[in-house]
């Protein structure tokens, strides 16, 4: 939306020297949410990763080239030496991130998170009391989160909500915008649900298509609105990279004169990066694509570095991950907009139709929008492409 303002260059692409990681240290939560993809329950888990061990894979991680860390869970914050392991990370030059319910942040520890310095704290939030209440399983778990919110705010701590978008919850997406003034709350980000953990037990659940695009176009107008009128506040989704596709169509109704720059960035940017510039490594040290892939085991940072997984393309699936374009079928293959998009999140394919490489199931725009015609006629996709 700031490109749409003040454009900026278009400059060589410069890949990051290394993935975002992802790092879920600790299985156990004092949440068992419905759309949870580790499936954590308020216990402990065998077999986690120690802290030397933690340790040995940030020395392999930093010398790798990641750049970016994101610890998660579970609730991280329920690992005894979370705060140790932040700040070793932060004295080692990471960007880090905080991934939790925000639910355990209070009095007693917030001075040690802010001490820490964390980058971002991200607190996930499913819609207003009631409804966050229910997807919780926890009665005030919406009032602990929003304290946890306030006492970030207060410390001077970057805090923002993370939202996973479903039928029972898009409703009050207006209410959670409106939450952002009342609150002041830099950053927004909405997850679409991914047929991963818990959350593929309850597709039946996942927002229908036109469920997603009202939530997109609420979200574009809000972003917009920010950017507009000097806001400092970020927008991001995640877990559907047709996002990038439908905002073209977007910024193709109300800013035509920009299409051609915002197309250009978006294909700069590549759509998904999964097994590419992100990367997940779970409590155990297993190491996947991404966080809604803990089915497939790329490899164990116990017996051997990240790093050494990471760029081992003899595995089959990392090997078309990391392929520029990826063989995707369906109507991923035939989408004109595969430079933008792709390919999509691969993990729902693999779920609904048992290929990773099939279509998308998650798209949600028309074969018109992609560029398909229903006679077959590839002269508009031809053209698109171009």
């Amino acid at each position: 939306m700031r490109e749409l303002h003040a454009p900026t260059p278009l400059k060589p692409a410069q890949p990051p020297s290394g993935p975002v990681v992802i790092w879920n240290l600790i299985r156990r939560c004092n949440l068992t949410c419905k759309h949870c993809y580790s499936i954590s329950a308020d216990t402990n888990f065998k077999g986690e990763l120690s802290t030397d061990e933690v340790y040995t894979v940030l020395d392999d991680l930093k010398q790798y080239g990641v750049k970016v860390l994101i610890l998660s869970g579970g609730e991280p914050l329920m690992r005894p030496d979370i705060f140790d392991i932040s700040q070793r990370a932060k004295e080692m030059g990471f960007y880090v991130g905080l991934s939790t319910n925000g639910t355990l942040i209070n009095y007693d520890n917030i001075n040690n998170i802010s001490d820490v310095g964390y980058d971002y704290v991200g607190i996930s939030i499913d819609g207003m009391r009631e409804t966050h209440d229910k997807f919780r399983r926890k009665e005030g778990a919406f009032d602990d989160s929003m304290r946890g919110i306030q006492l970030c705010r207060q410390h001077g701590i970057k805090v923002g909500i993370r939202f996973t978008l479903t039928e029972d919850n898009e409703s009050e997406l207006p209410q959670l915008l409106k939450l952002l003034d009342a609150k002041n709350i830099e950053k927004f980000y909405l997850s679409h649900l991914n047929y991963a953990g818990r959350g593929n037990k309850n597709r039946k659940d996942d927002a229908y298509h036109q469920t997603t695009r009202r939530a997109m176009d609420l979200l574009f107008e809000s972003a917009m609105y920010a950017a507009s009128h000097g806001i400092k506040r970020e927008f991001v989704t995640g877990n559907n990279d047709a996002d990038g596709v439908y905002l073209l169509h977007w910024v193709r109704r109300h800013y035509p004169k920009q299409e051609q720059h915002i197309r250009e960035k978006l294909m700069q940017w590549g759509g998904n990066q999964s097994g590419v510039n992100i990367a997940n490594i779970d409590n155990l040290g297993k190491v996947h694509p991404d966080t809604m892939w803990w089915d497939y085991n790329l490899g164990n940072v116990r017996e051997r570095p990240f790093s050494e997984i990471w760029e081992d393309t003899n595995d089959p699936l990392m090997a078309g991950l990391k392929q520029q374009p990826r063989t995707v079928g369906g109507r991923c293959g035939e989408c004109s907009y595969l430079k933008i998009c792709g390919g999509n999140t691969r993990v729902r394919a693999q779920q609904l139709y048992g290929d990773v490489w099939a279509e998308d199931p998650g798209c949600y725009l028309d074969d018109e929008e992609i560029g398909i015609s229903v006679a077959g006629d590839k002269t508009k996709a031809t053209r698109e492409a171009k």
